[in-house]
């Protein structure tokens, strides 16, 4: 059985709260699940002490049989103390989209044409 630590949504609608959950893979999102691990706040500051509750014995214990955490779960994990970091490289984040990037050429080839009759009178 292919074990994962996730988010299971609770809360109304604009006001989530999470439980931090194992479960079978196969399993929906907030359906069933084998053993709830903990909580999230989302909405509390990121200094509030009660923002992010975990059982950090039983999660590693799950994480010792093999189960995965989810992105989000790695990166509170990692804030615990529980994992060490792992790099994270994504460099098409910061790249422009494609039609930001025509945009950007176009005003380049504007700018350029603007400077060439400017450059030949001062000369």
């Amino acid at each position: 059985m292919a074990m994962k630590i996730r988010l299971a949504r609770g809360g109304s609608n604009k006001r989530p709260h999470y439980s931090i959950v194992a479960a079978d893979s196969r399993m929906p999102r907030d359906g069933r699940f084998i053993e709830k691990l903990g909580t999230y706040h989302p909405l509390l500051p990121k200094d509030s002490e009660h923002r992010v509750k975990m059982d950090v014995e039983r999660v590693q214990y799950w994480l010792d049989h093999g189960a995965q955490p989810t992105d989000r779960i790695a990166r509170m994990l990692e804030a615990a103390g529980v994992r060490e970091k792992a790099t994270r490289n994504n460099p098409q984040k910061a790249k422009p989209g494609k039609k930001a990037q025509e945009r950007a050429d176009a005003r380049a080839a504007k700018a350029a044409e603007a400077a060439a009759p400017a450059e030949e009178s001062a000369e």
